[in-house]
């Protein structure tokens, strides 16, 4: 890379190689080109009326690159299935949500890419809920010009799949099992299917089928393989999680059959939490937090069901760290801590 003084009305398609600044009295004062801009047709005009008849110029080597460019090599790179670019804007390639969906991030690959030198890429959390247009991550280069090698390299550690996609939700259809004899007889009024509804209606899907059950192994694994002969996708069954005598909802899941991925998660609130399939249908033991927390271990799990994952003890299990809900006075979860921790 090397600077020349050029005559700007031959400058089209050039790079600028500092900041062109104006200043008129009491109206503008500041950079009116920066450093790496090129040079439009239309430029020509306003430079010449600021006096910049003559303007230097970067000419670039055979291999290298200038940062616009590069950054959106980088972008092509990294950009995946449901994901759009928008940019580039001062070297810089903004990665956004082309649908809703569940950001997967490949942070091992990101992670290699941001150790080149003059390579910065940074993302939010992989397994974050995002709806369309929502940013997902920027890349840039930190000069600007680089060596095309510079580029390549990331090209080549993104090759064959894109280390950031969105994943989008499956139509689930969602069954509810409510436990407890005091609800099934009418005693008192459920609270549980009022939450449950509001997030399947967050994830456009129908309202859940649901049925009661009293606090019997027998009554609640009976419920739950009616909901599966309904043709139930994925199945919650709420309350009597915990560890008291009569609270029956874990071994009434294990009597269904379905192989148990784990009972009990590091999450607070949650840790109550079990996690079982039938086949391919998740069945959740959800614990009576959820019906009086906005955010609990449900809102972790359930976006990630939503896009087709399988949930693995270890998913449950790494959650320890990070787990922790704020419990802050007004929620602004998914853009916070909670569940933002080794995955």
């Amino acid at each position: 890379m090397k600077a020349r003084c050029l005559d700007t009305r031959k400058s089209v398609g050039r790079v600028i190689c500092h900041d062109i600044t104006k200043i008129e009295k009491g109206a503008f004062k500041g950079a009116l080109f920066k450093k790496g801009h090129i040079i439009r047709e239309e430029d020509v005009e306003v430079l010449l009326d600021i006096g910049k008849s003559n303007i230097y110029i970067i000419e670039l080597a055979g291999d290298e690159l200038h940062e616009d460019e590069a950054g959106q090599r980088i972008a092509d790179a990294l950009c995946g299935p449901g994901v759009v670019l928008q940019g580039p804007a001062e070297g810089r390639v903004d990665l956004r949500a082309g649908h809703k969906g569940l950001l997967k991030v490949d942070s091992a690959r990101t992670n290699r890419i941001n150790a080149i030198k003059n390579v910065a890429v940074s993302t939010l959390h992989t397994n974050s809920p995002v709806d369309s247009g929502d940013m997902l991550a920027g890349c840039r280069v930190i000069p600007l010009v680089v060596k095309e090698m510079t580029v390549k390299r990331v090209e080549k550690i993104c090759a064959g799949t894109p280390p950031v996609t969105v994943v989008p939700y499956q139509a689930l259809k969602l069954g509810v099992v409510v436990t407890g004899r005091e609800v099934a007889e009418g005693r008192i009024r459920d609270g549980f299917v009022p939450v449950l509804q509001e997030k399947a209606s967050s994830f456009g899907l129908e309202a859940p089928e649901v049925l009661f059950a009293a606090d019997e192994k027998e009554l609640i694994a009976a419920a739950i393989k009616e909901m599966l002969g309904r043709g139930c996708t994925m199945v919650i069954v709420t309350g009597g999680m915990s560890v008291d005598p009569d609270d029956v909802t874990p071994g009434a899941i294990k009597k269904t059959g379905a192989k148990i991925v784990k009972y009990g998660a590091p999450v607070l609130p949650g840790a109550m939490f079990m996690l079982a399939y039938m086949g391919k249908v998740p069945i959740i033991g959800l614990p009576a937090c959820a019906m009086y927390f906005k955010t609990t271990v449900l809102d972790l799990f359930l976006p990630r069901i939503m896009a087709g994952e399988e949930i693995r003890a270890r998913d449950i299990t790494m959650l320890g760290h990070g787990g922790l809900c704020r419990r802050c006075t007004a929620c602004v979860f998914p853009n916070c801590s909670f569940g933002k921790g080794a995955n």
